[in-house]
């Protein structure tokens, strides 16, 4: 999962709105947090915020107020405890919403902290309500969520705000999209799941999908005795789901049928009760647990058991306890697979959060392994192969080349766009491969313009190009003409070249196709005006100009053209289609592509959005996952065009 994080968007001067995991424990008598692990494991990701200059406003939930103002979970307590962690000021309002907090989020400048109420004092927080999400990203210019114990849930602070702000990762939710993203996708082998707990109930979903993953899979903790039932072992008075035991039975058989060693304890330590110096004797599964006793632990056999199991392996993931490691009578099984895990220096060993992370801290070995995760149902849901929304939102990675074009149109006069074009080359500087910046002046600048650039990281495309090589065709330039030029590209199709000029779908078929035929690039333009779009008509004639634009374009020749969507109703008018809307018209043509070739070429396309980008808007706008770059209008006339360039290059390296 390639997602942008913290690291890839401009924070200087910009509103940092952070969606962290403050939800700590509160002594009752003094109110003053008990525990601030979770605290301090946001720094890193706050203060690099600070040290990139910006104004940082944090968001968190804190112990359960069902949507009501409880002064038992104001995060007061932790404002001041977050001040003395970062040894600056931490400005709090007791309000997530409202007048007071925008004078508070105005009032910021540069380098400071602002701390919002608990988010889930709101009754929309939970609800994932609209309209709360689109207060709080009034709120913010870049939305980083580094919440992982939440990213399991769609709430309004951390998946809500994503519709109307970009949304990238910070380094907890980074760090856990790598460990557990990799251990779920792409795990080294020998690959050993442990996974432990109460009831098989809880891991359904875990043991399905590591049973077509893992080469072993350890099963430990009560569940063990479900198992032992499926298998005709008696269980006394051990937690056992009756329901599940027909369950268990098919896993195995499941587990057999794809070659992955299934291992279950071969022993358990017993007792009467679940108490602290109680009697325990240790059982075998041929014996059984006696009558009156119940399972609280693995026994020696299985330990070693385990222990051998784990020799090669070089990735494990634990999830779940292997008993009642909270009482010390019932915690050894439980601690020597944390030891053991703690001494796999060739591997990679992830804790899968919850009881488990708990347990190892208490045996003081959390940093002894590869990576112990802060969220435990989020932690199991994305074990299970489950996409998480507080993931899902986050803007990818772009996997296509990014195209930033500026479109000059019939501006700057030959020496003007000399003079521009050694102002950009001066201020753009060449970072990755990855950016294709191509300008687009008039036909009487372009040989000027290719003069200064050529050779350069800055490609030259034409406004324009008839379809023929020559000819009686007064004011037109030729394909062949661009080529002596060593023009790259030429914009086909442009909203105003269809509605001032009369070009027809045909037309402008000719014109891609002459332009491929002779090397060079196509922009091919298209769009809806204003009244197709209210009238609900944006993907018929979307379709249609595809179609019948793409004519008898063959699949490798569509590889190298370029698509750019222009909602006619926003070029040049100030309005800009949100993100949603680009995402959605562009996301519907690649669709298209992919019916009328096939999926491969389509997604090697690049689509680029054309309508009033400005620097402000760029980078939600680049975010989306379907959209490619930027046709850049009135920006490409300014040096505001270098700032769209830069935002391309840090939201691809």
């Amino acid at each position: 999962m390639e997602k942008l994080t913290i690291r890839d968007v401009k924070l200087d001067g910009k509103r940092c709105l952070m969606r962290v995991d403050f939800n700590v424990p509160l002594d009752k008598q003094t109110n003053e947090v008990t525990d601030d692990n979770r605290i301090r494991g946001a720094i890193p990701t706050i203060q690099y915020a600070l040290d990139h200059g910006a104004k940082v406003i944090l968001m968190s939930h804190l112990g359960r107020p069902k949507g009501e103002r409880k002064p038992e979970f104001s995060l007061k307590p932790v404002a001041d405890r977050l001040a003395e962690l970062l040894g600056q000021e931490v400005f709090f309002v007791n309000n997530l919403i409202g007048e007071d907090v925008t004078q508070a989020v105005n009032g910021l400048q540069n380098g400071q902290v602002l701390l919002l109420e608990n988010t889930r004092f709101e009754k929309g927080e939970k609800k994932n309500d609209p309209e709360l999400s689109k207060q709080l990203a009034e709120l913010g210019d870049v939305h980083v969520n580094d919440a992982f114990g939440t990213a399991h849930r769609a709430h309004a602070s951390n998946v809500g705000v994503a519709d109307y702000l970009v949304s990238v990762s910070g380094f907890l939710l980074e760090k856990e999209i790598e460990f557990l993203g990799n251990v779920v996708e792409n795990p080294e082998k020998p690959y050993v799941a442990i996974l432990g707990g109460a009831k098989v109930s809880d891991k359904i979903g875990v043991i399905e999908n590591l049973i077509t993953k893992a080469d072993k899979l350890i099963i430990g903790g009560a569940m063990m005795f479900t198992f032992w039932k499926a298998k005709g072992y008696e269980t006394g008075n051990s937690l056992v789901e009756e329901d599940k035991v027909d369950l268990a039975k098919e896993l195995m058989e499941r587990a057999e049928k794809h070659g992955v060693e299934l291992i279950l304890p071969v022993d358990a330590l017993v007792a009467e009760k679940m108490e602290k110096g109680v009697q325990t004797k240790t059982v075998s599964a041929q014996e059984g647990v006696p009558e009156g006793m119940m399972g609280l632990d693995i026994g020696e056999a299985s330990i070693k058991l385990f222990k051998d199991a784990l020799k090669d392996a070089k990735t494990v993931i634990w999830n779940g306890p292997m008993g009642v490691f909270e009482i010390e009578d019932f915690a050894k099984g439980t601690e020597s697979i944390a030891k053991t895990l703690s001494e796999m220096k060739d591997a990679k060993t992830v804790i899968g959060g919850g009881d488990s992370a708990a347990a190892i801290a208490k045996f003081g070995l959390k940093d002894k392994v590869t990576h112990v995760s802060t969220g435990g149902g989020a932690s199991l849901e994305m074990l299970e192969g489950k996409e998480l929304p507080g993931v899902s939102s986050l803007a990818d990675k772009k996997k296509r080349q990014v195209v930033v074009a500026g479109n000059w149109k019939m501006n700057k006069t030959p020496s003007e766009s000399m003079v521009f074009a050694r102002t950009l080359l001066n201020h753009i500087t060449p970072k990755t491969d990855q950016v294709e910046i191509v300008v687009c002046p008039t036909y009487v600048a372009l040989s000027d313009v290719q003069n200064v650039l050529c050779g350069t990281t800055i490609e030259v495309g034409a406004q324009n190009m008839y379809p023929k090589v020559n000819g009686a065709f007064t004011g037109e330039i030729s394909p062949t003409m661009l080529n002596d030029l060593k023009v790259k590209y030429a914009i086909i199709g442009h909203s105003e070249r269809r509605a001032i000029f009369n070009e027809s779908n045909e037309l402008i078929n000719q014109k891609v196709r002459f332009s491929l035929e002779h090397q060079l690039i196509p922009i091919f333009c298209l769009g809806e005006v204003l009244e197709e779009r209210e009238s609900g008509k944006t993907f018929e004639v979307l379709e249609k100009q595809l179609k019948e634009g793409l004519k008898d374009i063959g699949p490798d020749e569509m590889k190298k053209t370029i698509v750019a969507y222009e909602p006619v109703w926003a070029i040049g008018t100030g309005k800009v289609a949100t993100n949603q809307q680009a995402q959605e018209a562009i996301h519907f043509i690649r669709e298209e592509l992919s019916k009328m070739y096939d999926p491969s070429v389509a997604n090697e396309v690049r689509i680029l959005y054309g309508g009033s980008i400005k620097p402000e808007n760029f980078t939600g706008i680049l975010a989306q996952k379907d959209i490619d770059g930027g046709l850049v209008g009135g920006a490409s006339l300014k040096e505001s065009f270098v700032e769209l360039v830069e935002i391309a290059q840090q939201m691809t390296k």
